[in-house]
């Protein structure tokens, strides 16, 4: 921001700034582009009242004398319709001059460069946006030409009040003030097209259908000045024609909204749409919630939990290092957003209002990692969220099933981290997965499900990880399953191999990867079958030596498969070990990864193999067969080139 200079022939203790370059470029967009909801605006300054207010009451915690004999906390709108304006008023926490300049004109605390990205990145030119990141202020510049504020520090004199005065065009002005109130009064002067007709912001109902629509669930009152109806005096006391009048305005001020935090008031109370709308409120979110939750908690630890589950997972979802949490309260009042320790990592998709009863008024994020009774809040929104996702899956429903296929479809993989993360709710969360298998490609099979279709004598749940449902499903691995009609669950996330590591079993069910170690059948496999193995096992023996010399290194070992009906060979890692597709996975998130060979098997009754012996290029024919396993197990060639050398070879001998 450029120096402050004197403004030209005006008050010598009126200074002129400009705006930072990028709040100059955000009121260009305010003033030219956004105006598919110019509502917003009352929404963002009176959330803005709000907060000023919230935060003096936690100031106050430790210095009563900032109430300055005025305890009450409450937000005004006065409309003034000579004078073209409309005045939001707060007794809250107030600004002093640096305050105006800091958080009226920088980058700094607005949060505009983020807009402006997203802006940029969605090509929306909606106002929706604006209070997602912290810049409801500048909202005001969709209706007013100018804005004038005025303001004072709680605990400050009356003279270091500050008035601060901008048109939107790329500077404003501050000028100290006598004020003899705390708080702040913000006054917009309406541009002509919101003045008159029916755009105009000076109709009171109006105003006051927006801040029941937008901002009801503001716990402090939000004020008007009451209009009474007043009748014309008659001069003759005979005459029975009926009395004409008019609205007039009183000296009096009428609370609008119920003043009250929505999560306090009991859940038979309050209506769906009510929960909807507060869900926006806080996440400025276009769409209504998926679901919720709204309990009050008693016990050792008291407190009240509004959860929600988004329609849409957000774009930040896998950035695992950007905030996310829910708003975090004391007894009412407001002490931080984006509170992550209320929540494990795997839910931080759920959006909401935790007001504790018990936690101090002065914790801080430090604290909040060292407290019993957060971990306890925390284990108590996961049990409930988990509750709710339960009472979908399993509901007869078809509205409630609709909702979970839905989230599933946008927070299904994340649900999954929760296996290694939260040991203490595995079962829960395995009991909400869902997954393709051999014989059914929707995401609709639960381990409970599968269970109850297993065949007489199958002793495991058999699994196989993949990149994608179409190389699961012509995995070579997968062909011995197909042959005896085995069902096999197809696990096509990139998380789930690493989240099957914390999952050994389900229900007392053992599960087993079919791509890692001995396929053992148990009782689904007969003598006849496993004495042709053993059979084919030394009969093959020369020819699984020579292969094993054929490729040095690159195998652990060599053996003769009994999972194997059409493919020659495949790739198998023993238990505990990475496959392939992890390998891949960890190198391209710049991982170290130790080195791990697989196992290759080959299948006795192959054309290909039973060629291999009498082969003139055995040694070849031994690394394209081997490269094939690992194309087709999803891994990648070290070198390609030498790849489609040996097959061009092949093809012309």
């Amino acid at each position: 921001m450029s120096e402050a200079t004197q403004a030209e022939g005006l008050n010598p203790e009126l200074k002129k700034h400009t705006f930072e370059a990028e709040v100059a470029q955000l009121l260009h967009l305010v003033t030219h582009s956004l105006y598919s909801n110019a509502d917003i605006f009352v929404r963002e300054l009176v959330s803005n009242a709000s907060d000023a207010c919230d935060k003096l009451r936690f100031e106050a915690t430790n210095d009563d004398s900032l109430y300055e004999n005025d305890g009450e906390l409450r937000i005004r709108i006065a409309v003034d319709e000579e004078a073209k304006t409309i005045t939001f008023t707060d007794n809250g926490i107030g600004m002093n001059e640096a305050d105006a300049i800091d958080n009226l004109g920088t980058i700094a605390k607005s949060g505009t460069k983020a807009f402006l990205d997203k802006l940029s990145e969605s090509q929306k030119q909606d106002g929706q946006l604006i209070g997602q990141f912290g810049v409801g202020f500048y909202s005001g510049f969709i209706v007013a030409d100018t804005i004038s504020v005025e303001s004072r520090k709680a605990g400050e004199p009356a003279d270091k009040g500050v008035r601060w005065v901008s048109d939107g065009t790329g500077s404003f002005t501050v000028e100290p003030i006598n004020k003899a109130e705390r708080g702040t009064a913000i006054t917009l002067h309406l541009k002509e097209e919101y003045s008159e007709g029916e755009d105009s912001y000076l109709d009171r109902g109006k105003i006051k259908r927006l801040v029941n629509k937008y901002s009801d669930h503001i716990s402090l009152p939000i004020q008007m000045r009451k209009e009474v109806w007043q009748e014309d005096v008659k001069e003759d006391e005979n005459d029975d024609t009926p009395a004409g009048g008019e609205m007039v305005l009183t000296d009096e001020w009428e609370t609008i909204n119920k003043a009250s935090a929505l999560w306090t008031r009991s859940a038979s109370e309050i209506e769906d749409d009510e929960y909807a709308d507060f869900y926006k409120n806080i996440t400025y979110d276009m769409d209504a919630p998926l679901a919720w939750t709204h309990n009050r908690v008693e016990g050792r630890v008291q407190y009240t939990q509004l959860l929600y589950i988004p329609k849409k997972a957000p774009v930040d979802l896998y950035t695992r290092e950007q905030q996310h949490g829910l708003k975090l309260y004391v007894k009412r009042v407001f002490i931080m957003d984006e509170a992550e320790q209320l929540l494990p990592m795997y839910l931080r998709f759920v959006k909401g209002v935790i007001d504790s009863a018990d936690l101090p008024l002065n914790v801080s994020r430090e604290l909040l990692q060292e407290s019993r009774d957060v971990k306890s809040i925390r284990d108590g929104n996961a049990r409930r969220i988990l509750t709710l996702l339960s009472s979908l899956a399993n509901s007869e429903d078809s509205d409630k099933q609709e909702k979970f296929a839905q989230f599933y479809a946008e927070f299904g993989d994340v649900i999954k981290e929760g296996l290694g993360e939260d040991m203490g709710n595995q079962e829960r969360i395995a009991k909400l997965l869902r997954y393709a298998t051999s014989t059914q490609d929707g995401l609709e099979t639960s381990f409970e499900d599968y269970k109850a279709r297993m065949k007489e004598g199958q002793k495991a749940i058999y699994y196989l990880t993949a990149d994608n449902l179409a190389a699961a499903k012509n995995s070579p691995q997968l062909e011995l399953f197909k042959k005896k009609g085995i069902e096999v669950i197809l696990m096509t996330s990139r998380v789930d191999e690493w989240a099957m590591n914390f999952l050994t079993q389900f229900d007392e069910t053992p599960l087993q990867n079919i791509a890692k170690g001995a396929v053992d059948l148990g009782d689904l496999q007969d003598e006849a079958e496993k004495a042709e193995a053993e059979k084919a096992q030394e009969t093959l023996k020369p020819v699984v030596d020579k292969l094993k010399t054929a490729l040095g290194g690159r195998a652990k070992d060599v053996k003769v498969s009994t999972r194997l009906v059409d493919s020659p060979a495949c790739l198998v890692v023993g238990e505990g070990e990475l496959s392939p597709q992890m390998i891949q996975m960890l190198k391209q998130m710049g991982q170290d990864v130790p080195e791990s060979k697989p196992t290759l098997e080959v299948n006795p009754d192959h054309p290909l193999i039973k060629k291999l012996e009498s082969s003139e290029q055995f040694d070849d024919l031994a690394q394209v067969i081997f490269d094939q396993a690992l194309l087709a197990d999803g891994g990648q060639l070290e070198d390609p080139a030498a790849y489609l050398k040996r097959v061009n070879e092949l093809l012309m001998r």
